[in-house]
Formats: C-alpha cells, sequence, structure tokens
C-alpha cells in the first residue's frame, strides 16, 4: 500500500468507556451495543426530506449534509455508534472514474473495466480528493460527544464488480470470467482498488473515525477457494493498512457464512455476519478470537413487536457466546420500515443482560 500505514491521530476522542468500542475489543460493555446498517437514512422522513433536492452523491459528499444525515438515527433511536453517511462508489467517483447512482437501479459506470489496458487507465486516489468527505468528519466528532464514528468503504472485490459489470449484477458473470481467464488483469484491478480504498480509509482514521467497516457486499457469490486466491490478499491490503491506526477493523459480506473464517484472516477485528448463520455458530467458524457483529433480519422488524422482541432475544443469548457481540441487522434497514419500531428494538436490546468478553456470567 503505497499510502503507508496511519497512526492514531493526537487529537482522537477519548471514548474510554463506550459500549461500541469496548465489545469491538472484546471488553465487557456497560449495556450491549447496537447499531444498524444502512440506519443513516432510507426509512427515516427527516432523511427524505432532506434528500428531496439532493442526489445521492451530492450528499455524500456535501459536508453538512453529510454530517446531518449521519447524525439522525443517533439522535433519534439512541444508538450506540454513527456510521458515515456514504456509499460504496464515492471513493471511484473522488478519484475521477465516472460513475453514479442512478435511482430505482443503483451504482452505474460509465465505461467498465475489463481489459488490461482499462485498468492501467484507471486513476488513483489522492488523500487531498477526500477532504469532502473528512470535512464532514471533523463537523460530526464534536455533534456526536461520546457517541463513536465508524468510518465507511466497500471493499476491492464489491468495487471491482460494479467496475467490471457496468452496474448492479445479479450472477456477476463477467466479474467471475474476467478472474478465471485474466487473473493477471484481475489481480492488478484488486491491487489498484485496494491501493484506493486504504487511502479512502486512512483519510477519515487520519480525521478521526473511531472505527472502520469493509463492506464486501457481494463477496457472497464466490466459493471459499475463490475468495481465498482472487479475493482474500487485496482485502487484507485494506485491512493491513490500517493495522496500526488503533481503530478495530469490521468486515461484512452478505451471503459469506461459507467465508467468515477467510475474512477474519484477511484481518478484521470484528466479523459481520448476515441473518443466515446463527451468531455462536458464525463466530466458530471466525475462528472464535474476534468479537461478532449482527445480525437480525431486516425483514423481522416488519413482524410485530412481539416478534421482533423474540428474535432480539434469542440473537443477544447467542452473541453471549462469543467473543464479543454488537447487535445489528443481518444486512440493511428497508426503507419501509416504521422508524418507531426500529427506536423500540434498540430499546430491547439495551434491556438485554450482558456477558463478559468469553460469554460467561451476564453482568446485569
Amino acid at each position: 500500500m503505497t499510502a503507508g500505514i496511519v497512526s492514531a491521530p493526537p487529537a482522537r476522542r477519548d471514548l474510554a468507556g463506550a459500549p461500541f468500542l469496548d465489545a469491538a475489543r472484546g471488553a465487557t460493555p456497560s449495556r450491549l451495543p447496537v447499531w444498524f446498517m444502512r440506519q443513516a437514512g432510507r426509512s427515516l422522513p427527516e432523511y427524505r426530506a432532506l434528500r428531496r433536492d439532493n442526489a445521492m452523491l451530492e450528499a455524500c459528499l456535501t459536508p453538512d449534509l453529510t454530517c446531518e444525515i449521519t447524525l439522525q438515527p443517533v439522535r433519534r433511536h439512541d444508538m450506540d455508534a454513527a456510521i458515515l453517511f456514504s456509499d460504496i462508489v464515492v471513493p471511484l467517483y473522488l478519484a475521477g472514474i465516472g460513475v453514479d447512482i442512478v435511482p430505482g437501479t443503483g451504482p452505474v459506470v460509465d465505461s467498465p473495466v475489463r481489459t488490461a489496458a482499462d485498468v492501467a487507465a484507471l486513476p488513483e486516489l489522492a488523500p487531498e480528493q477526500v477532504a469532502r468527505v473528512t470535512e464532514a468528519i471533523g463537523l460530526l466528532l464534536p455533534e456526536l460527544g461520546r457517541v463513536p464514528l465508524i468510518g465507511f468503504a466497500g471493499a476491492p472485490f464489491t468495487l471491482a464488480s460494479y467496475l467490471i459489470e457496468g452496474g448492479p449484477s445479479r450472477n456477476h458473470e463477467r466479474t467471475k470470467s474476467l478472474m478465471r481467464s485474466a487473473p493477471d488483469v484481475w489481480h492488478a484491478l484488486l491491487g489498484k482498488l485496494a491501493v484506493l480504498t486504504g487511502t479512502f480509509l486512512q483519510q477519515q482514521v487520519a480525521a478521526g473515525v473511531d472505527a472502520v467497516q469493509l463492506f464486501d457486499s457481494w463477496a457472497g457469490a464466490l466459493s471459499e477457494r475463490d475468495y481465498r486466491e482472487f479475493v482474500l490478499p487485496h482485502s487484507a491490503a485494506v485491512l493491513g493498512a490500517l493495522a496500526g491506526a488503533g481503530v478495530p477493523r469490521i468486515h461484512f459480506g452478505v451471503g459469506t457464512a461459507e467465508l467468515l473464517g477467510a475474512m477474519t484472516d484477511a484481518g478484521a477485528d470484528v466479523i459481520g455476519v448476515d441473518w443466515r448463520t446463527p451468531l455462536d455458530v458464525a463466530a466458530r467458524r471466525a475462528g472464535g478470537a474476534v468479537p461478532v457483529q449482527g445480525n437480525l433480519d431486516p425483514a423481522v422488524l416488519f413482524a410485530g413487536q412481539d416478534a421482533v422482541d423474540a428474535e432480539v432475544v434469542r440473537i443477544a443469548a447467542e452473541g453471549a457466546r462469543t467473543r464479543g457481540h454488537v447487535f445489528n441487522l443481518g444486512h440493511g434497514v428497508l426503507p419501509p420500515t416504521d422508524p418507531d419500531v426500529i427506536t423500540r428494538t434498540v430499546e430491547t436490546v439495551h434491556a438485554q443482560p450482558v456477558a463478559g468478553p468469553t460469554g460467561d456470567r451476564p453482568s446485569r
């Protein structure tokens, strides 16, 4: 990684005792911490009002908008962490790659990347190009008080899939074809994306985020064998570039039950788990040494509060048998979700007993 190792900035906030950070580091938190992926927006009326006249990328790159959207769910739901409002393709856009987020479709790339020449022509991301993101972080930190802020980035495989396919793909045909038919081109592309992603996260850490999450949204499309050969070295390069930063590194993918050990091997301090695998099972697959994050099915939030509460109790009990547990959804908040249900669900999570870091006696 050409950008080098980032050390924790001297002005980093003292958040000793913050439940999210304690759980992420394998210590016993004062309460079971909870945040939800895609909590910043989507289901909130105040978010939709703010976004009405602002395109997605504009909202991600206008510091005061990013700040306000990031704060909204913390303000409303008493979340134990905020996640920087962003999108997986933001660093591609900042680097000068032609990409847009089309409503109803998702990221769309102007010129797909499918040859060695295409890879060679990809621009790098310079630290100064991340200035609008780091400015938003600077606005957020004093507003958050003692609530930790999680930095955000997409993993090299998921970024590569968008670049190769030209947009979202159900089966990733072109991606898998390039991976196998031109492995040199593949590794050159992911190597470039690892440097770009590393720079993006390093700048967020230097600006003061308290943890980072690397989203590999589409890694579940791969076998473990292919993941280890074609993906793991590049995700490891990103996470390794943050090894000296002093912040927890969360690694998450969808449909990755068979990859949890490999994703942990890439350098995760916390492994994110979707709703398909029980947390205690996932922890064993990940080697048992790292805390887990998850894993309420987002659709359960439509089932009525009794059903939601029952699932929270079950998941918290599974999490109590792990090295540490950060409660979350197994993927993102669905747009029609009732915000009041989210608030009540957070209250239920906070009412659960907290186990010690080895899953032993509850602390309350």
